[in-house]
């Protein structure tokens, strides 16, 4: 089948065609109908139609339809489309609509008639809020364009549609309002998804990797998300969302880095409550990035930055502990990744019983066996709660990978090494673009004015309010 091959006006061959397109499929369905005397039929996908609805709003209609008239204004359908093409007809049924084919008609009629089986709204089980919206993006595509139609009452509210994948042939969509959006990285957005040539797209994180600036950066450059919340605020603020079918989780562009310690809570909280939580996960990223690090750093090579007290404690607990600090940061590191993998990978009551065992059962008996010091212990369990501060899981798994050779470089040169690990991070971030927006921004290149609401929360005015 190719994308010139037409529908003929021989009814038998175009069922021929439709039928080997679809290599002759066990769900495919054939029904025979009289129109007005003239013979026609209508095929579908079984597992992929509502059968209630083929038979409501199509069947019935046609049968009992007594006027010279044509099929589209018999049938009860909002929408329907006539096409010549074969490969445009297998592309509906396979989507869910079925085909009305008739004897000499070269044409055939598409009506959408997909089966419902998507679950319903709920709240994301990975982006809890304390005083957010409690509702989240579902698989449906249509029910998560709705849910931010329901927040952006706004007339220049746009969809551009994209379908991806020659085998999947899954429908995407990108998201913005034409008054707000930036439209040079908008312009990027469009070209790079109109040069995706792939046989098959079945997720965002798929979709994520063939659009991304720099895909080796362990920097996530969209932001992903299952809140419509969240995902409309930033639509206000000119960014673009991108939807695909079948997936609970959007994309949004362009995105900086302090956007991903962001949360919907701090503009649910007054300005100084969520400016003072938004520093805390800042905060956050520079301990999970530094503090193995410093204390291999401090304890091979510096241990003259830390009062008498304190080092002779800790001398005492690594004087028979036989790994090196940097073989047991790394060590422990790794443990606690196993640890994380198999809670997820379990059932939640599982999962509850690896994570006491692993915190309590194994870190006592690690400790207590000399391999591990208590001190290693606390650095990284305060390494592993910080890390998962970030609101985006991909950001706070980023900083634990990045910590590895911000160790090695700590255990060759001390604070030097951590120095020049933490220069050439934050060169990369400043090199680092987001559909052509610095990935860094207000900070580099620095724009005062848009500190306002990236690094803390600022306060909201009331306009209307006379200034006393």
């Amino acid at each position: 089948m190719s994308s010139s091959d037409k529908l003929s006006t021989i009814m038998k061959e175009n069922i021929e065609a439709i039928k080997a397109a679809v290599y002759e499929a066990e769900d495919f369905k054939i029904r025979d109908l009289t129109f007005l005397n003239t013979p026609c039929q209508l095929i579908y996908i079984d597992s992929l139609v509502d059968k209630n609805l083929i038979e409501r709003n199509i069947i019935e209609p046609l049968l009992n339809s007594q006027a010279e008239t044509i099929p589209e204004t018999v049938i009860n359908s909002a929408e329907y489309s006539r096409t010549s093409d074969l490969e445009s007809t297998v592309k509906s049924l396979l989507q869910g609509s079925c085909a009305l084919v008739a004897e000499d008609d070269p044409t055939a009629l598409l009506i959408p008639v997909g089966a419902d089986n998507e679950r319903a709204i709920q709240e994301p089980q990975n982006e809890h809020t304390i005083t957010g919206a409690h509702d989240g993006f579902t698989e449906n595509m249509n029910k998560n364009i709705f849910l931010l139609r329901k927040r952006v009452k706004d007339p220049s509210f746009q969809i551009k549609s994209y379908t991806l994948g020659s085998k999947t042939n899954t429908k995407a969509s990108i998201v913005y309002i034409e008054e707000l959006v930036e439209h040079d990285p908008l312009n990027v957005l469009f070209q790079r998804m109109d040069s995706i040539d792939v046989g098959e797209i079945q997720s965002t994180g798929e979709l994520e990797e063939l659009i991304e600036d720099n895909r080796y950066s362990l920097f996530p450059q969209l932001l992903t998300t299952e809140r419509p919340d969240r995902a409309s605020a930033y639509l206000l603020e000119g960014k673009s969302v991108i939807i695909v079918d079948g997936n609970p989780n959007v994309l949004i562009s362009p995105i900086d880095f302090f956007s991903f310690y962001q949360s919907p809570d701090d503009y649910n909280s007054r300005w100084l409550i969520g400016s003072f939580f938004r520093l805390i996960r800042i905060f956050s990223f520079l301990v999970a990035l530094c503090l193995p690090a410093i204390y291999i750093a401090v304890v091979s090579f510096h241990s003259e930055v830390l009062p008498l007290w304190i080092l002779y404690a800790i001398r005492i607990q690594i004087a028979y502990v036989p790994l090196p600090p940097l073989f047991e940061a790394m060590a422990m590191q790794l443990v606690l990744e196993l640890l994380k993998e198999a809670a997820i990978r379990l059932p939640s009551p599982i999962a509850q019983t690896i994570g006491i065992v692993g915190g309590l059962v194994i870190g006592t008996a690690i400790v207590e066996a000399g391999f591990v010091s208590n001190t290693m212990i606390v650095v990284i369990a305060l390494t592993a709660i910080a890390s998962f501060v970030a609101p985006v899981n991909e950001m706070g798994t980023g900083a634990r990978i990045m910590a590895f050779p911000i160790m090695l470089a700590a255990n060759t040169f001390g604070f030097l090494g951590i120095v020049l690990a933490l220069t050439v991070v934050l060169i990369h971030l400043c090199r680092l673009e987001s559909f052509g927006k610095p990935y860094l921004q207000p900070v580099a290149p620095l724009h005062l004015r848009g500190l306002k609401d990236s690094i803390i929360k600022t306060k909201k005015k009331n306009h209307s309010l006379k200034q006393t």
